[in-house]
């Protein structure tokens, strides 16, 4: 059938510049294009996936569960629209007439170009196996494949990798992470070996072991094994790995097709110039699908050097793309590696090599004629740009050679040099973000036109947009800019690191932390020890990622929580036992009345949480008064922990004449199941058993308000200085589902919110909105975070007066000794 081409209205004669492309390169070009002459070219881009320019570096982190699609989105559709930019998204173009000068794509669009850009990128090379289409045999190169694996991870099993480059093992990061056993197959004996010599590859590769992973190096696959859909992988010595998923990620080759049908030049990708002009002058070609100077290319600077030639060309100024060195900065799993130039030794070349095996840090450098010609570093990557811009600028080293390996700071003069000095002596050229090929002088130019904090950079030049690990780098240029003028951010944990909460928690998990030690050394701490204001967090997020494995850091903990009761201004504490419910019964009460007596408690108090509040107890007297409850079957109230309170209750229809449902009930069984759990502050929560709501179920973190038809649940609200009634999450029919509800609105309040923020700041921040679309559509989502809530309960049921009573950390009760004034000691002895 022959499609009529759309023809560009005589109103608009600019001519019509079509990309065919929506990825990361062409939109890029675009962008490049209009900030040289805005209004020059009236643009088209087809895109073959039904979505938005988002960044495929970062898909990494949406499989790991560390960032959603949202937050790697480059280019929203309101970026298209401010442009007058018509996207034409889940269509791509499937045949190119050079003589009528048209494009035809999938869906029946014809559109005539005066100038037309290929972007197709590249396409993911599947091994020729046997088996190689099975059903769960998947590539790793977009949303599509995440959503497949993220699939296949959610029913478990095994996963088999084939490829140990980068998208493999990041791959096999995120599915091990969403829980699947994970196997690494290798042809090569060095994982990624293009970046990476034999002993940093080595090094990365126990470290990945060492979280769980299988990694096997020399592995050549013979076959795909499975009848209707993948069950195992065979290697050519036999050894059969058992599969539920197959992901090949063995390499990318140029997306050629296209243009080879409409008779380009082709060679290993779409031949071009210097300036991204192909065999026919009004098509250009860009990024990953063209060959300039029989060199394909896949790492972002050099994509990003020739977006800035083709634009140049674009608006008639030719610049002309040059390659340059290269360099690469990656987070591996959460490891930390850097490679650059040439480092296969040889020809006079020499190695200089720094190993610290108790850092896990090894870095070599590779000297020829007193210049650096390569550079690999492994778990300590700060000084990769400085390496690279002596690399780069090709500076002799021999006056520095003995202090090189051991970074800028010593072969400049001393370990305390200032580090500002350290980025300031960067040459303008020095890469800041590799991921977007950002160097200095173009950080400083986009600070100078007015980008004066670091989102606005972000924004404005791409620097730190992508995996955040040059952030550092950015603020330093901020604050070497402008001076005291830098507008403030986003804000760190405390002036201890750079990290802000979001940032540490993801951290922790994606590199496996499991000591604040640990969590200090690898995210450079600025100090020692930490301070009052991280120790806590950090404390909370192991605990939260760790459960039953981490042992709590009771030096981390506020004195409250380090004497299981509230210290009161005269130096005694406060004892409130927990009552389930709000329920109570004269054993109970006989015990808290001989307690009151027996250590001359002045005051007992009823709580708004409906406990009592035994005031006036002396640190020494804690421990015997705690065995008293505990006699009386008794535990902790946690009513000094940032944990579960109280579970409020109104009697509902066991006894009140309105009562809808046993509010009394679900209330204890609510705090049977929650109590002890740490969470990043106190939490309440209260059920009402009519919509009078007696139990003042709508100013508390989670409420629950009994109707006839069932339970209606609400969440965040506060009864505190600033008063916030809950937000409906939703309503459910039964018992066991409100409390499956409750469980998994908890899990996800203690995995996402940060260290000591309310629930009602939380959801503020976050949006009641994505809540809902955490807990509501996905049923397999919601019991996922209930089971991880009730395995962490596992650990955290134990009563910790009863611990304290067995003899555990007495030394937090011993009395301080009895100081007397010595004139007085006199007087009594005369």
């Amino acid at each position: 059938m022959k499609h009529e081409p759309i023809r560009i209205a005589e109103a608009d004669p600019r001519p019509h510049l079509i990309v065919i492309g929506n990825g990361m390169a062409g939109c890029r070009a675009v962008e490049e294009l209009l900030a040289r002459d805005r209004a020059r070219y009236r643009v088209t881009i087809f895109g073959a996936e039904p979505l938005v320019n988002y960044n495929r570096i970062m898909l990494s982190p949406v499989l790991a569960g560390e960032k959603t699609f949202d937050d790697i989105v480059i280019n929203g559709r309101d970026w298209y629209d401010d442009n007058g930019i018509t996207l034409i998204s889940g269509d791509s173009v499937t045949a190119i007439d050079r003589a009528a000068r048209t494009v035809t794509s999938r869906g029946g669009i014809t559109m005539e170009y005066d100038r037309l850009l290929i972007a197709t990128g590249s396409d993911p090379f599947i091994i020729p196996v046997p088996g190689k289409d099975l059903p769960g045999v998947i590539s790793f190169r977009d949303m599509n494949d995440v959503d497949a694996m993220l699939a296949a991870a959610a029913k478990g099993g095994s996963a088999v990798v084939i490829g140990g480059g980068l998208l493999g093992l990041e791959a096999a990061h995120g599915l091990s992470l969403r829980g699947m056993i994970v196997t690494v197959l290798h042809l090569m004996p060095t994982l990624m070996e293009r970046q990476l010599d034999e002993a940093a590859g080595w090094l990365l590769k126990t470290a990945l072991e060492a979280r769980g992973q299988t990694i096997l190096t020399g592995a050549d696959t013979a076959e795909i094994v499975g009848d209707g859909q993948v069950q195992a992988v065979r290697l050519k010595d036999g050894t059969e790995i058992p599969a539920d998923l197959v992901v090949m990620a063995v390499g990318i080759r140029p997306s050629v097709a296209l243009a080879r049908d409409a008779g380009l030049e082709i060679g290993r990708g779409i031949k071009v110039d210097d300036h991204m002009v192909t065999s026919d002058p009004a098509i250009l070609a860009v990024g990953e699908c063209v060959e300039h100077d029989g060199q394909v290319y896949g790492l972002v600077a050099p994509l990003w050097d020739m977006c800035r030639a083709l634009a140049d060309g674009l608006v008639a100024a030719p610049s002309g793309y040059r390659p340059a060195p290269t360099s690469t900065k990656l987070k591996v799993a959460g490891l930390d590696v850097f490679s650059a130039g040439d480092f296969s030794g040889g020809n006079g070349a020499e190695d200089i090599v720094l190993r610290d095996a108790s850092r896990g840090i090894y870095k070599r450098v590779v000297v020829r004629e007193d210049r650096i010609v390569g550079a690999v570093l492994y778990g300590d990557t700060a000084d990769g740009n400085w390496y690279f811009d002596l690399l780069r600028r090709g500076e002799s080293v021999s006056d520095i050679r003995d202090a090189l390996i051991f970074g800028q700071a010593f072969a400049s003069g001393g370990g305390q040099v200032d580090p500002k000095a350290a980025v300031a002596a960067l040459s303008d050229e020095a890469e800041i973000c590799g991921c977007n090929g950002v160097t200095k002088g173009q950080v400083v130019a986009c600070i100078g036109t007015g980008a004066h904090s670091l989102d606005a950079v972000r924004s404005g030049c791409k620097a730190s947009a992508s995996c955040g690990s040059c952030t550092g780098l950015v603020e330093t240029l901020l604050s070497l800019t402008l001076g005291g003028e830098v507008e403030a951010g986003p804000r760190t944990m405390c002036k201890c690191t750079s990290f802000g909460h979001d940032e540490v928690r993801r951290e922790i998990v994606a590199q496996g932390m499991r000591s604040i030690p640990e969590v200090m050394q690898k995210l450079h701490w600025a100090t020692p020890d930490g301070c009052s204001a991280c120790r806590p967090a950090l404390n909370y997020y192991l605990l939260c990622a760790l459960p039953g494995e981490y042992v709590d850091d009771q030096q981390s903990r506020f004195v409250n929580e380090r004497m299981h009761a509230n210290i009161q201004k005269d130096g005694t504490y406060s004892v409130v036992p927990r009552m389930w419910g709000g329920l109570t019964n004269p054993r109970e009460l006989r015990a808290i009345a001989d307690v009151v007596e027996k250590f001359n408690a002045p005051m007992v108090k009823v709580t708004g949480g409906q406990r009592l509040d035994i005031f006036g107890i002396r640190k020494e007297d804690l421990p015997a008064v705690w065995a008293d409850l505990n006699a009386a079957g008794m535990v902790s109230g946690h009513a000094y922990g940032k944990s579960l309170r109280t579970v409020k209750t109104c009697v509902g229809s066991e006894w009140c004449r309105f009562g809808t449902q046993d509010s009394t009930g679900l209330g204890v069984k609510l705090e049977r199941a929650t109590w002890g759990s740490w969470m990043p502050h106190k939490f309440k929560i209260a059920v009402s058993g009519c919509p009078r709501n007696c139990a003042e179920a709508t100013i508390k973190d989670f409420g629950v308000v009994c109707v006839d038809s069932g339970y209606e649940l609400h969440v965040g609200g506060n009864g505190g200085i600033k008063v916030r009634a809950t937000d409906l999450l939703c309503k459910v029919a039964t018992e066991g589902e409100a409390m499956e509800m409750c469980a998994a609105f908890i899990q996800l309040y203690r995995e996402e919110a940060r260290y000591l923020e309310r629930t009602a700041p939380w959801i503020e921040r976050v949006g009641l909105a994505y809540i809902q679309q955490r807990l509501l559509p996905d049923a397999d989502a919601r019991a996922e975070l209930a089971r991880r809530f009730f395995f962490s309960q596992q650990f955290m049921q134990d009563d910790p007066w009863a611990a304290r009573v067995e003899g555990a950390q007495r030394e937090q009760h011993a009395p301080m000794a009895r100081f007397e004034p010595i004139a007085a000691k006199q007087e009594e002895m005369a």
